[in-house]
């Protein structure tokens, strides 16, 4: 049982709202960078705390809140002060075990979704991302520190196009769009296992390619569950008519809505080739066994008559006229070659050899 399944009941009896983490603690302390940004400035900041900073819908530029670490649930509490956070939300980002959706509650969207990397040994390791996006702020939060948002805050640093000109809502859709393209790479490395699991089968699959198909069943699974319900997110943010997304960023969005597509017709192609290298390799094992089963049935059927005559001849009856015969034990031996060649000769002309 995973650990949030486990730390799932310690809310059991309390009221809606309330504040657990529920979760892997991957930090000691949660770490908190700050960037203001417009058009023509940057400015990051790493926080300890977020006291001192007041969200205006007066100012110009761009208000980015990110959190890597979810289990300081006091750091949480003030930051749903600050900005306003309805306490059903905060849970919410406590629970990582949360299904991708989509709230509008007015002044603000609350998105979750899941992202993914790899550990060593190649296994797939999910991770919860949480985005609050209001008028000229955006808050994100995840699970523990990670170089998923490092290639937006490039572009922002030296970049002056669409994103430092855009408001909160072209923040949002880069980072989206940074997690919906990790899927595309992730899905590459399975279609490189699925191509060597398939030179796999077309040889001699061992049970260790079992293991691989099955192993690789579970991932993409894994990976269903977490991209089906992110299609619904960002279809209804393509279609949205807050006014928190301007109608030009509705556009991009609409571009993530398609990518998401492509990587759940990708998801589903992959499932689809595996249930049917699990097939392949059933149908070999047991081509396999159906071979060496009709291997031992022809040499059981061969012996068989010959066995007969060694069973009659070994009888220890005194008046056996064969024993007396000078060439009875050659004539025996050329009998039963000759039952055995034929048989063998029969076999063959039938194919069964």
């Amino acid at each position: 049982m995973s650990g949030a399944a486990k730390k799932r009941s310690a809310k059991t009896g309390l009221p809606p709202g309330a504040l657990i983490h529920i979760g892997e603690k991957h930090a000691e302390k949660a770490k908190i960078i700050l960037c203001e940004y417009d058009e023509s400035h940057v400015k990051e900041t790493e926080m300890l705390v977020l006291e001192g900073l007041k969200p205006s819908p007066d100012r110009k530029d761009v208000t980015w809140v990110h959190i890597d670490g979810l289990q300081d649930v006091p750091l949480l509490e003030r930051m749903g002060a600050v900005f306003s956070l309805h306490p059903l939300i905060l849970e919410d980002i406590l629970n990582t075990d949360q299904r991708p959706k989509l709230e509008d509650r007015g002044d603000y969207l609350y998105v979750v979704l899941k992202r993914f990397h790899q550990d060593e040994g190649g296994r797939l390791v999910p991770e919860q991302v949480s985005i609050v996006l209001g008028s000229n702020y955006l808050i994100s939060l995840q699970e523990k520190e990670g170089k998923l948002l490092d290639p937006v805050r490039e572009r922002i640093r030296n970049d002056r196009g669409r994103l430092r000109k855009g408001g909160a809502d072209s923040l949002a859709h880069a980072l989206l769009d940074g997690i919906v393209d990790g899927y595309f790479a992730i899905l590459d490395h399975f279609g490189e296992e699925i191509e060597t699991l398939e030179e796999a089968l077309m040889g001699r699959p061992s049970p260790e390619t079992l293991r691989a198909i099955q192993i690789l069943k579970r991932e993409m699974i894994l990976l269903r569950k977490a991209v089906w319900p992110l299609r619904e997110v960002v279809g209804n943010l393509s279609r949205s008519d807050s006014p928190l997304i301007r109608e030009l960023s509705l556009l991009y969005f609409r571009d993530i809505s398609d990518h998401t597509v492509q990587v759940i017709d990708t998801i589903e192609t992959y499932r689809d080739m595996l249930s049917g290298m699990l097939d392949i390799y059933l149908s070999t094992i047991s081509n396999r066994m159906n071979g060496i089963m009709k291997i031992l049935t022809i040499i059981a059927t061969v012996f068989m008559p010959l066995t007969f005559l060694v069973g009659v001849y070994g009888m220890n009856f005194k008046h056996m006229p064969e024993l007396e015969w000078p060439w009875g034990y050659f004539a025996l031996w050329g009998i039963m070659i000759l039952i055995a060649v034929s048989m063998l000769l029969y076999f063959r002309r039938k194919r069964w050899l």
